[in-house]
């Protein structure tokens, strides 16, 4: 897997029907080693950097939205169990564009965070909601310290 733009965190790996599989510390189990999934494992171990506790991270939890099944890559709880930050994890070589964007804007109206994060692994993407006015504006830093 390629290096991605975080700090270097330690991971447990392990072949499993001879395919590579990384140990999901949230999930508690071996999960497929995909592009996509060496970005959520190194989000998870940045929002535990972070100082956000592993209980208030859920992972892949499963929404409906217009009768149509999705799931959510990350989503960080506030200690009241509101959604504080949603986050959408893309494989490296995913360009982050409109399209993106607006698939977590769908996923937020439903979830309602306060923040985005929108990341390839190489590129970060923050944005602070506004409900009111129907707007996000973009956040340079990471907006959860």
């Amino acid at each position: 897997m390629i290096k991605l733009n975080f700090p270097n965190f330690k991971f447990n790996f392990k072949n499993k029907d001879n395919k590579p599989h990384i140990f999901d510390i949230l999930r508690k189990k071996l999960i497929l080693l995909t592009p996509e999934e060496w970005v959520r494992q190194h989000v998870i171990k940045f929002l535990i950097s972070q100082n956000i506790p592993k209980n208030h991270i859920a992972v892949e939890k499963k929404i409906v939205i217009n009768k149509m099944t999705k799931r959510f890559d990350l989503v960080v709880h506030d200690r009241n169990g509101n959604i504080l930050l949603l986050i959408e994890c893309k494989a490296p070589n995913v360009k982050i564009d409109q399209k993106v964007f607006d698939q977590t804007s769908v996923y937020n109206q439903y979830l309602k965070s306060e923040f985005l994060m929108i990341t390839n692994g190489l590129n970060h993407f923050y944005f602070k909601v506004d409900d009111k006015a129907k707007t996000y504006k973009f956040v340079k830093k990471f907006p959860l310290k």
